[in-house]
């Protein structure tokens, strides 16, 4: 039976990257074709709206390597859309996806590779990172704190530290491609499909060129994505602050009318009356703007938008990728 591997390489100006990335993982891929593993694999690059060589870097690849292909967007729609349409369009029983800055190393293939074979049933091996060295303090602790936070109110329990880097059988791959939601969380996606995944750990990377395109305030919006895809404890934990609130104002109003009537102490207390009012309303607009961050996901899906624009491709018409894994290295 023929194993195909379909690597989906999201790409955002990696134009320093894209050639080690390539010798590394065309190396590893053959590897894995000597010791058996797959018998065929293809290359998916997906440019990301680069402004840098990027794409013209593929498409030499692409030119020189018949295993090579290549999807190229109007602009940038983002990871999320770049690992939809690799999905979309790979072909192997198997797909890994893989950043090119080289943080997930191919040399882990191997190993995931015997994991998924290792018959004890399992569709998926994700990569964790057990440390964060190189990053900056401030964001691996907002990364922690959102961990803690969306395992606390989601049925979706995200592994801390999980990568995007994994491999899965085309079963779960069609699964995370049968869900339409626009705006897309993968990481909650994986783990919602409900495959078996086991989790491989390993020591962080550091990028091989240049610096990444993820900013803290992308990482903070995309954390919130998260957390509204997949809970709507946001929603209940306003509501119930209302109420606390609520009773809290029918308490006092009480306890002032009876302290009136029976003691006949004046009601007084303008500056603790200003301080309530600003409080309240900064409650009210905090479930506003709770309210407003799900009301704006049913706005977008509503619109029924594409999840990106292909400017330029390069596809193979078969149904399933056939090219030679002894295909002469061209890096």
């Amino acid at each position: 039976m023929v194993r195909s591997l379909s690597v989906v390489v999201p790409c955002h100006n990696e134009a320093e990257n894209i050639p080690l990335f390539y010798k590394e993982i065309t190396q590893t891929a053959d590897f894995l074709c000597q010791r058996g593993d797959i018998s065929t694999y293809e290359l998916l690059f997906v440019d990301d709206g680069s402004k840098d060589e990027t794409l013209a870097l593929i498409k030499e690849i692409a030119a020189k390597d018949q295993r090579a292909y290549y999807i190229s967007f109007t602009r940038n729609f983002g990871k999320e859309a770049a690992m939809l349409a690799g999905f979309a369009h790979c072909r192997g029983q198997y797909a890994v996806v893989m950043d090119a800055d080289l943080q997930d190393p191919p040399q882990l293939l191997p190993e995931m590779f015997f994991i998924l074979n290792n018959g004890q049933g399992w569709e998926c091996v994700a990569t964790r990172r057990v440390d964060r060295r190189g990053e900056p303090p401030i964001r691996s602790a907002f990364a922690r704190l959102f961990y803690f936070m969306i395992n606390r109110i989601s049925d979706v329990q995200i592994v801390s530290g999980a990568r995007d880097f994994r491999l899965m059988t085309r079963r779960m791959v069609d699964s995370i491609l049968s869900l339409k939601e626009k705006s897309r969380f993968s990481k909650g996606l994986f783990v919602w499909a409900g495959y078996r995944t086991y989790y491989m750990d390993y020591s962080n990377v550091e990028r091989s060129h240049g610096n990444t395109s993820w900013s803290f305030w992308k990482l903070l919006k995309y954390s919130l994505d998260g957390i509204t895809a997949f809970s709507v404890a946001p929603l209940q934990a306003s509501a119930i602050a209302g109420l606390l609130f609520c009773a809290g104002s029918m308490a006092a109003v009480l306890y002032f009318v009876i302290q009136k009537l029976t003691v006949n102490i004046p009601i007084q207390g303008y500056a603790m009356l200003i301080c309530s009012l600003f409080l309240l309303g900064g409650i009210q607009l905090l479930g506003i703007g709770i309210l407003g961050q799900y009301l704006g996901k049913i706005f977008i899906e509503s619109k029924n938008r594409p999840d990106y624009v292909i400017l330029d491709a390069h596809l193979p018409l078969e149904s399933s990728p056939d090219n030679p894994c002894e295909l002469e290295d061209l890096s």
